[in-house]
């Protein structure tokens, strides 16, 4: 101890504080427990408490130094046009930079190919169950189809449920039909002297009419009517050939010769 306290007067320089700048004080008050902490209070083994009683010691110092050193009128904070040159090259920090930003891009493509990828198969989701869809109408309307034909049910309610489901796919549309249409002085010639313009395939079967089936009748189309030819008819098959073909009938006139 002698040895030291000696030493220690060999090299001390009795100087002014604002040459030293030493601070020696203890920690500032917990906000939480509103009282300094002791040293003895705090536990080495504790990271947090150990760096929480740095942070204050620190904290206390500085609250101990700014206002001495502004009673001496020395500048404590950084002037505006203060330049430092930096640690490390420019071209350096430009390798950084473009690296930085390769990265970012890098990651927006990432981003933007998971979104369309979720997107994708979010739209193939929904054509399957489209597709499914339809599919299962296509089916339930040709089972009703094969059982108005078999006559084993007479009613068409099928294709009112098709021709509402047609309606109500078209509504969107009709506005933008009417828009697109002829004018209003157009539509007054068109009703006052005809509509004129093509006439050829004017009889041609449409969708509409390919769809209409009101007049279909079962029993009729597989002769099982009244003289159409059936087993219950009056006619049966004697009454279809009552006269023979035209092959037939030249033999028959050769054996007459």
């Amino acid at each position: 101890q002698d040895g030291l306290k000696q030493c220690l007067a060999e090299f001390r320089q009795q100087l002014a504080w604002v040459e030293r700048l030493d601070v020696t004080l203890g920690p500032v008050a917990d906000p939480v427990s509103q009282s300094a902490s002791a040293s003895d209070a705090v536990d080495p083994e504790n990271d947090f408490q150990r760096e929480m009683s740095f942070y204050r010691q620190a904290q206390a110092a500085v609250l101990e130094a700014l206002p001495r050193l502004r009673k001496l009128q020395v500048p404590t904070r950084r002037p505006d046009d203060y330049f430092a040159e930096m640690a490390k090259s420019d071209q350096q920090m430009q390798k950084i930079r473009q690296k930085l930003k390769s990265k970012q891009e890098a990651m927006e493509r990432s981003e933007k190919a998971k979104q369309l990828r979720a997107m994708r198969k979010y739209g193939k989701k929904v054509q399957v169950e489209i597709l499914q869809r339809r599919q299962k109408e296509k089916k339930n309307m040709l089972n009703a189809v094969k059982k108005y034909q078999k006559g084993l049910t007479d009613k068409l309610d099928f294709l009112d449920e098709e021709q509402t489901s047609s309606q109500g796919n078209k509504k969107g549309n009709a506005s933008q039909r009417t828009k697109k249409g002829p004018n209003a002085k157009r539509r007054y010639k068109n009703q006052k002297f005809g509509f004129g313009g093509k006439k050829k395939g004017s009889k041609w079967n449409t969708k509409e009419s390919f769809n209409d089936v009101s007049s279909f009748q079962s029993k009729v189309a597989h002769n099982k009517g009244p003289g159409k030819g059936g087993r219950g008819g009056k006619g049966g098959k004697k009454a279809l050939n009552k006269r023979p073909g035209k092959r037939a009938r030249q033999k028959m006139k050769n054996r007459a010769r």
